[in-house]
């Protein structure tokens, strides 16, 4: 696993030299936010996961934030915001909403009328209260309930799962090497 992430993560090295990141230069040469163990993959997992599903817009900025602060990799905490993106958007909210009605007492609201309540109520609801708080009555407050819980609870998973498939690869070199020096 460790070998994969490497090919595909960017360097220390290459992020320093980015010419809007250099503010932040400090912050990325912190030790601990590079290395690839199974804490900070699982750190950058579980951060990635929560806010790629609780956040709908600039997850990424959010979750390389908490990142360098809870010394996870913050690369992994990028890749993983990819959860919820235009073609997993529209699932994710749907399974958000109905995991959220299980939790309110809200009355059901047909999946395409959510969708199209969603999208243009959401957008009108810079310019009225009104029409935010007829959005939030109707299918909100489920949405909301629904995505912090699919949040924490991906978060969670996926750190579990990071850890385990860590060990398991572990367990199996391990396994390996001793089958390797019985041979010999």
């Amino acid at each position: 696993m460790r070998r994969t992430l490497r090919r595909y993560l960017p360097t220390p090295d290459s992020l320093r030299r980015n010419r809007m990141l250099r503010p932040m230069a400090g912050w990325l040469e912190r030790h601990g936010n590079w290395q690839l163990n199974a804490q900070s993959v699982g750190r950058g997992v579980a951060l990635g996961l929560f806010f790629g599903f609780l956040i709908p817009v600039a997850q990424v900025v959010f979750a390389v934030i908490a990142a360098m602060f809870l010394r996870a990799n913050p690369p992994v905490a990028a890749l993983a915001t990819l959860v919820t993106n235009p073609i997993t958007f529209p699932f994710v909210y749907l399974v958000a909403y109905r995991i959220g009605r299980v939790f309110i007492e809200a009355p059901p609201v047909s999946a395409q009328h959510a969708a199209t309540l969603g999208q243009a109520q959401l957008a009108g609801a810079l310019e009225s209260f009104s029409a935010f708080w007829q959005w939030m009555s109707g299918v909100g407050q489920p949405l909301v309930v629904g995505l912090v819980i699919l949040a924490v609870s991906s978060a969670v998973l996926g750190y579990l799962a990071v850890l385990g498939i860590w060990r398991a690869q572990a367990v199996l070199r391990l396994r390996r090497r001793r089958r390797s020096r019985r041979v010999v």
